[in-house]
């Protein structure tokens, strides 16, 4: 069952009904568009899906199917089942076509019919098909729709005797015609024509009785008259009498070929509605493609998981403005079958209710819906949405009467097969009666076992919702600080209006939304007050949650980086250590060669003193040759000079031992840069060291032993602990804590001082306001340390 009658254009399926049609490239297919249903029956839904998604991955193949010639033949068909009658050439030129297609259509399912079971299928509406008749009539109709001339043995003699008679004509013509022209009978600038299927010749009129012949015509002023000259009136003649001949000739062909197809007739009716039926299909399936569509997981158990559904109308409307949709994620199952939406104005509820009600109708009507594939979905008999103003004239219902009479309805049918849709439940008549009778009614389709989504405003079914077994919250969240809708469903918690935040942000004044505020009561402003809380942490939290993943894939490039770096070393250092032993080797196999020469050499001298001797003078020099050589390396020396800091001076810090450039000096602040890096620092934590060295010598020592960045970047810590030290030590921590991280490009920082006498705290806080790098600083969060901690953001 489905309520109410005009279902269709409450959720906006008539348009989709006509993006399908615009689909289609023949009458056939757009009317079974016209003729899509929703069906409840799982086998018959599924086959349809089945068909679509076959059809989309036949689009995604690059495989040729037929994409032409989806002719409706039921015209011609009526037309030759009359005895006697005959086709013309252009009606046997569309059924050729159309069986020309079918053929392929079958040539194309017997190639790939096991990847495509379920439109090979299909194929079962063309077994009475012959295709003799499509060789028939190939044999008797050309490429362009025209009688071909070995039709039959009669109109090949007569054609040839209509071209003979036709070169015969012209020769005549146009001796007669020079001749005229010779005469001066002929305009000038003109030539042979055709007047009523005959050939003429145009004679100035003046001249028309000097040459024998019949009139047929003459132009627009009179001065020219078309002849046919009297020597060519009997060629004219036979040519008519041979073209009568040709005509019967031809009425006689085509009667004989449509008595081979009147037998065929149902037969060719099934084919056209086959042919119809897979324009059908492939204009889903097209649709599907640009909608991106899928075919969820269909269960026998009640339940609707969708995850990134969109709704492709919305879709199509903000793709043409450049625009981009927020994919929902939506969840209906056991206990949580009711959805109930609350939110602000504006904030995506109803076209979440729509999207759901969209989707699901397609795809009970067959089609594919655009969604994740994993997505899950049952069917249900029953489809009830109430959706806008149903105020009617005629039987004078009011909107709230309208609406009374489909929640009488949803009451009077809803069960557990059941999926319904109210849009702003018990809005139209007075805020406390009306929120009544919805809660009462929402219970009452809760206890049928009901499936859908309701959206409302009021907060007694809020609570209902939260209260219940089988009903659900849900809100639209919300950006509260730009009070911006995020159009993203959270489902489990109820969402606020936000009335009071949007009346405040517009300019309503403080006194107005104070006496409303008042006769509100206060419980209700506390909890409207604590969901715009929980949605503001909620969105903090949701930007730290997406700052941890940023940082943990940027953590997890750079290990696998370290890993492969790592690797890359291990599998260098074993070739180098391989490479020294084999080095090695050779050098002792030397060492030991020549030692062994010199011993045979000296037992040879019988030890004479002066062979002995240069003897060993050569061993010597070879272990010279072999000695390992070393390297010395001597890290550059800074030198301090004392003396008064300038611009353009390298100076050092005090307190980290770190070389930099002065850029500029301002009072008592010096801004110095550091390699790349950049920072102000306090004029007396500088000092100046030699100018006797050169630059680059001077940054060999940033870069290479007293200050390395990423070295100090890995060491760094955005947490820096006071508790148990002094007033007078901490002085000079914090501040290289904060320049450090200034330098480093580090945003924010988490100083812990505790809370105690709030003598650490005040000391820490009265040094951050003193120093320019720092933009902000405020306490920890109550939960995180409250006044025990200070958040701070730095400059950037």
């Amino acid at each position: 069952m489905q309520y109410p009658t005009n279902l269709d254009h409450k959720i906006n399926f008539i348009k989709v009904k006509e993006l399908l049609k615009e689909e289609c490239t023949s009458a056939l297919g757009r009317s079974f568009v016209d003729k899509i249903s929703f069906s409840s029956d799982p086998r018959l839904v599924t086959k349809l899906l089945d068909q679509t998604e076959e059809f989309f991955n036949i689009l995604i193949s690059g495989e040729v199917f037929p994409s032409s010639n989806f002719t409706n033949l039921h015209p011609y068909l009526e037309k030759a089942k009359l005895e006697g009658a005959y086709l013309d050439e252009e009606d046997f030129h569309e059924i050729k076509l159309s069986l020309q297609t079918l053929k392929g259509c079958v040539a194309f399912f017997q190639k790939f019919g096991e990847e495509y079971p379920a439109l090979s299928q299909l194929l079962g509406m063309l077994l009475d098909l012959d295709l003799g008749l499509l060789k028939s009539i190939e044999q008797v109709v050309d490429e362009k729709g025209k009688i071909r001339s070995n039709a039959s043995k009669d109109l090949q003699l007569i054609r040839n005797q209509i071209i003979y008679e036709e070169g015969r004509l012209r020769k005549v013509m146009e001796r007669i015609f020079r001749e005229a022209r010779a005469k001066g009978l002929t305009p000038e600038d003109t030539g042979m024509t055709i007047r009523g299927g005959r050939m003429v010749i145009p004679i100035a009129a003046e001249n028309k009785r000097k040459l024998r012949g019949f009139i047929h015509d003459e132009s627009a002023t009179g001065q020219t008259v078309f002849m046919e000259p009297e020597e060519a009136l009997d060629i004219n003649n036979e040519i008519r009498d041979l073209e009568y001949m040709e005509r019967r000739e031809i009425i006689k062909i085509l009667t004989e070929l449509t008595n081979k197809l009147r037998p065929a007739i149902p037969t060719l009716r099934k084919a056209t509605n086959y042919l119809g039926l897979m324009d059908f299909i492939r204009a889903k399936a097209k649709f599907a493609q640009k909608t991106e569509s899928v075919k969820p997981v269909i269960t026998k158990e009640r339940q609707l998981i969708w995850t990134k559904a969109r709704h492709p109308i919305l879709e199509m409307a903000l793709k043409a403005q450049g625009k981009k949709i927020v994919p929902l994620d939506v969840k209906l199952i056991g206990q949580e079958r009711l959805l109930v939406i609350s939110g602000p104005n504006a904030g995506g509820k109803s076209v979440t209710l729509k999207t759901v009600a969209l989707l699901q109708y397609m795809l009970q009507c067959g089609l594919l819906i655009p969604v994740h594939p994993d997505s899950k979905s049952s069917l249900f008999d029953n489809f009830f949405i109430d959706i806008g103003d149903e105020q009617n004239l005629e039987n004078d219902l009011s909107t709230y009467s309208s609406h009374l009479m489909s929640m009488k309805n949803f009451s009077q049918f809803a069960n557990k097969k059941t999926i319904l849709f109210i849009d702003e439940f018990g809005t139209g008549t007075e805020p406390q009666f009306g929120g009544a009778i919805a809660e009462s009614i929402l219970l009452d389709l809760n206890k049928a076992g009901a499936f859908g989504i309701v959206t409302t405003h009021y907060g007694n079914l809020k609570q209902i919702a939260n209260k219940n077994q089988g009903l659900v919250n849900g809100a639209m969240r919300y950006d509260v600080d730009k009070l911006e809708p995020l159009y993203q469903l959270e489902i489990g918690k109820p969402g606020s209006s936000f009335a009071l935040e949007i009346a405040s942000k517009i300019g309503i004044s403080k006194e107005i939304l104070q006496y409303a505020k008042d006769h509100i009561g206060e419980e209700r402003v506390r909890y409207d007050r604590l969901l715009t809380q929980l949605e503001n942490e909620k969105n903090q939290y949701s930007t730290l949650l997406a700052e941890a993943k940023s940082k943990e894939i940027l953590l997890k490039t750079r290990l696998r980086e370290y890993n492969d770096l790592k690797e890359t070393l291990e599998q260098t250092k074993k070739r180098y250590i391989q490479e020294a032993k084999q080095e090695a080797k050779s050098l002792l196999d030397q060492a030991n060669k020549k030692i062994e020469a010199t011993i045979r050499e000296i037992k040879e001298g019988k030890a004479e003193k002066e062979v002995t001797k240069q003897l060993r003078k050569d061993l010597d020099e070879f272990k010279q040759v072999v000695k390992p050589e070393k390297l010395a390396v001597k890290d550059p020396e800074v030198v301090v000079v004392g003396g008064k800091i300038q611009t353009g001076d390298w100076v050092r810090l005090k307190d980290n031992g770190a070389v930099a450039q002065v850029l500029e000096i301002k009072n008592k602040e010096v801004e110095i840069s550091i390699g790349e890096l950049k920072s102000k620092v306090k004029l007396s934590r500088l000092e100046k060291i030699s100018q006797t060295q050169k630059k680059k010598e001077l940054k060999s020592v940033v870069k290479g032993g007293n200050f390395n960045s990423n070295q100090k970047m890995m060491d760094f810590s955005p947490n820096l602990d006071l508790r148990g030290k002094r007033g007078e030590e901490v002085l000079s921590i914090i501040q290289t804590f904060v320049d450090e991280g200034y330098m480093l490009g580090v945003k924010d920082l988490r100083v812990v001082h505790g809370k105690g006498d709030g003598i650490l705290r005040e000391i820490t806080r009265n040094l951050l306001r003193t120093m320019p790098q720092v933009g902000k600083m405020e306490d920890e969060h109550a939960d995180r340390g409250g006044a025990g901690v200070t958040l701070i953001t730095l400059k950037q």
